[in-house]
């Protein structure tokens, strides 16, 4: 296993990523990407030292050097429920830009993260798949709750891992297993364990369909200590922030919950980044997603 996993972290947002990652174990963030004032001043108070970019489109990728794994939850704004929907169309849809540094920079993997109604969205989930198989690369979609951590709501989101498929060229080469409608990782060997139910349905027959961790499946996840779950009997999650939702007085009130509901759940990203362990060194003591 290398000594550290240089990581790339795009809309980085609070640095979910990035904390979740270090948790995991030897990844080191080398930049991030955050365009909002807010988020940029939590980033530089935890990670001071390292250069933050604020505009994905403008990244002086040849100053970067190795990059081992690119994450990000590219913007939602064009798939959420909450918003017009507008997909590919909408301004916003930045996923090509993601795709672009993939295919600059070559990581061995890649983490990104997008809401639930991103799986359906024509120029969504079925976009970002074969992108990234265009490149060379294997990729896994899992719907994964933060319920899963046992954090107590649901929040579902699409995530996406990818690997530089050393048996695939780039610019054109689509896994077989793809076309026949298959999911093209066996989540086995990166530790990643797939509900014993049947996906539900996600769009056309013969889709790729992304990998449920449902209510009944979740109980194979296990949190972390001090990540979640309980301790002494004592809940490690809180129902609630400690930032009032209606009150005065409160500093950046407004910027801190939009940052936090805009965030990834640093406990799932944990998980994933002991699975991508696994699957790097093959060493059973590095815990995968399941342990």
């Amino acid at each position: 296993m290398r000594n550290d996993y240089r990581t790339l972290d795009l809309f980085s947002g609070i640095g979910g990523f990035s904390l979740g990652l270090e948790r995991a174990g030897p990844f080191r963030t080398i930049a991030f990407c955050e365009q909002d004032k807010f988020c940029q001043a939590v980033l530089r108070k935890h990670w001071p030292n390292t250069p933050i970019y604020d505009d994905v489109r403008t990244i002086d990728t040849d100053g970067l050097g190795r990059i081992d794994i690119i994450v990000g939850g590219f913007p939602c704004q064009p798939w959420s429920q909450a918003g017009q929907q507008r997909g590919a169309e909408d301004d916003r849809d930045l996923w090509p830009e993601m795709a672009r540094l993939v295919a600059e920079l070559r990581p061995r993997w890649l983490v990104g993260e997008n809401v639930r109604g991103f799986v359906n969205q024509p120029m969504g989930l079925e976009r970002s798949l074969s992108d990234l198989e265009s490149l060379g690369y294997s990729a896994i979609p899992l719907i994964i709750p933060a319920c899963a951590v046992d954090a107590p709501h649901r929040r579902d989101r699409v995530w996406i891992i990818a690997h530089a498929d050393s048996g695939s060229e780039p610019d054109g080469a689509v896994d077989e297993r793809a076309r026949s409608g298959k999911l093209v990782a066996d989540a086995s060997s990166a530790g990643l364990q797939r509900s014993r139910h049947e996906p539900r349905e996600t769009g056309d027959a013969g889709a790729r369909q992304p990998v449920q961790l449902d209510s009944e499946a979740r109980g194979q996840w296990r949190a972390e200590p001090g990540m979640g779950g309980m301790a002494d009997g004592v809940p490690r999650w809180l129902d609630e922030p400690d930032t009032p939702r209606v009150a005065s007085g409160v500093k950046n009130r407004a910027p801190r919950l939009k940052a936090l509901g805009n965030a990834v759940v640093p406990q799932v990203v944990t998980q994933i980044g002991r699975a991508i362990l696994t699957a790097e060194c093959g060493n059973s003591d590095v815990g995968g997603v399941g342990e």
